[in-house]
């Protein structure tokens, strides 16, 4: 490997340095833990929904966001997108498999927060 230059390609048994500014996977791993991407991918974990049904579900993010969010999710091969054609449009995300193997350690992080609030708010 050259320094300074990341290798597009990484051989089996190797990974990825995301520490290296140029890690293909350190821009996947900026948008899994955004702001945004994270909420999207929990609110997927259990069903797909559409576009109207996750901005619902998540409090204070707006259109703009979402879409922007769910369009690098997307591209990142972790949410998919279904296109109905009617009128309007009606546009449907759900995880990939990919996705589906990601989100297993965000749910069970968020589950692990949610019911430690919930211990510490009760004691």
């Amino acid at each position: 490997m050259v320094e300074g230059v990341q290798r597009g390609r990484v051989e089996v048994g190797e990974r990825y340095d995301v520490f290296h500014t140029d890690c293909p996977a350190r821009d996947m791993v900026d948008h899994v833990t955004s702001r945004w991407g994270i909420w999207v991918l929990i609110s997927l974990r259990s069903n797909s929904l559409r576009f109207y049904e996750l901005r619902e579900s998540i409090q204070g993010i707006s259109e703009k966001m979402l879409a922007q969010t769910l369009r690098a999710l997307v591209q990142d091969g972790l949410v998919w997108r279904e296109v109905e054609p009617t009128t309007p449009p009606q546009v449907t995300y759900g995880l990939t498999e990919f996705g589906r193997n990601i989100n297993e350690p965000l749910t069970e992080l968020f589950d692990r927060i949610t019911q430690r609030l919930s211990t510490r708010s009760a004691g």
